[in-house]
């Protein structure tokens, strides 16, 4: 059996000899001492080819590492990782798992979830098998009582992101909200959906892609109202320092994300995709550039962010002369069309002050706007 040699990259061993070299104070080149750390360029070579980079390859019928060029054996006893079974078609037919260590841990579920099924043999392997199955029904008998339960829910919440093109980032916040309640036991005696409801929507909020309590209704049939009354117990919760036992980071900041109110910016660019402009990215851009100069509008303080990000892409697509009528937009933002017009007209009487020369360098026309 060869000896594999290992060598360094120059790349990198140029970098250590010019770390080591520094200036002294009479003006001198001395060597400067380095910490030790851990050489990880090494790389494995066959001592007989040289190839680079190496053409090796385990063979973990014999436990080998072999050349593939030469057939030189390198190194013995290299352990398998992969898994101890192989899966054909057929299989199944017997329904029977080769698996003996279940399956991974799954922290929105209760319990440590550590089974393993031992194969018995002989004349007591039924009573063996029988006792197993008694003992571990003792021990998670509460833990997969109350995972069916956050299963059936989890499902709910899978299904209903689904029929609203949320993503799967989204959905697994919902579903860690949900856990977080249920271990906290904060809505006792209240219907799941309405939870569920709840936990979809300040999701949404929390990976800035917010939806409104219409459409959190058109989507779960919990009334609006109701809504409104658990997302506010949800945000009492997740900010409350005695819950921080169950509250848990959420996103790679480490603490749980901010929950400001939707505002009309956050908007835009939804309603900007369903009306499919030409220039669909530039439309949202100069629209949400708008929408956050609207606050300026005295008239408008106070009015829904619906209706505000409704009457600035009706204002824009007229500007850029992609003209959307005020039942187009209404139709995507939920809000009627009159709401539309009658905020239109605030930004038109304010529209010196709001429209940007940079909007009509980029085709922008002040004479496209209607004027009602």
């Amino acid at each position: 059996m060869g000896t594999a040699v290992t060598s360094h990259s120059d790349a990198f061993i140029a970098a250590q000899q010019s770390a080591s070299v520094a200036a002294t104070d009479d003006g001198q080149i001395g060597l400067k001492e380095q910490p030790w750390q851990q050489n990880l360029n090494e790389i494995m070579q066959c001592p007989d080819c040289r190839e680079f980079p190496p053409n090796l390859i385990e063979e973990f019928s014999s436990g080998d590492m072999v050349c593939a060029s030469c057939g030189l054996v390198l190194g013995d006893r290299i352990i398998d990782t992969r898994s101890e079974w192989r899966t054909f078609a057929n299989d199944d037919q017997n329904n029977d798992d080769p698996s003996r260590v279940g399956d991974s841990v799954n922290p929105l579920l209760n319990g440590s979830q550590l089974e393993t099924n031992i194969a018995f043999e002989g004349k007591d392997a039924r009573e063996l098998q029988r006792l197993q199955s008694k003992a571990a029904k003792k021990n998670d008998k509460d833990g997969k009582q109350s995972n069916t339960a956050l299963l059936a829910a989890y499902r709910e919440i899978s299904n209903f992101c689904d029929a609203m093109n949320i993503s799967k980032t989204t959905q697994d916040a919902a579903k860690h909200i949900f856990k977080m309640t249920d271990d906290a036991k904060y809505f006792k005696g209240k219907s799941s959906e309405v939870i569920i409801a709840g936990c979809i929507f300040i999701a949404c909020r929390q990976s800035n892609a917010p939806r409104t309590f219409r459409e959190i209704f058109a989507l779960t049939k919990v009334p609006k109202k109701e809504i409104g009354r658990t997302f506010k117990m949800l945000e009492k919760f997740l900010q409350d320092d005695k819950n921080k036992t169950f509250v848990r980071p959420i996103n790679n900041d480490g603490m749980p994300p901010t929950l400001s109110a939707t505002n009309a910016t956050e908007l835009c660019a939804r309603y900007c995709s369903g009306l499919r402009f030409n220039n669909n990215h530039l439309m949202a851009r100069i629209s949400s550039e708008l929408c956050e100069k609207s606050s300026s509008v005295k008239d408008l303080a106070g009015r829904s962010p619906l209706s505000v990000a409704a009457a600035c892409i009706y204002m824009i697509s007229h500007l850029m002369g992609e003209g959307k009528s005020s039942k187009q937009i209404a139709a995507v933002a939920g809000v009627s069309d009159g709401t539309i017009k009658t905020a239109y007209r605030f930004l038109y009487q304010a529209r010196e002050s709001l429209i940007e020369q940079d909007w009509l360098s980029k085709g922008g026309r002040l004479e496209r706007l209607p004027t009602n």
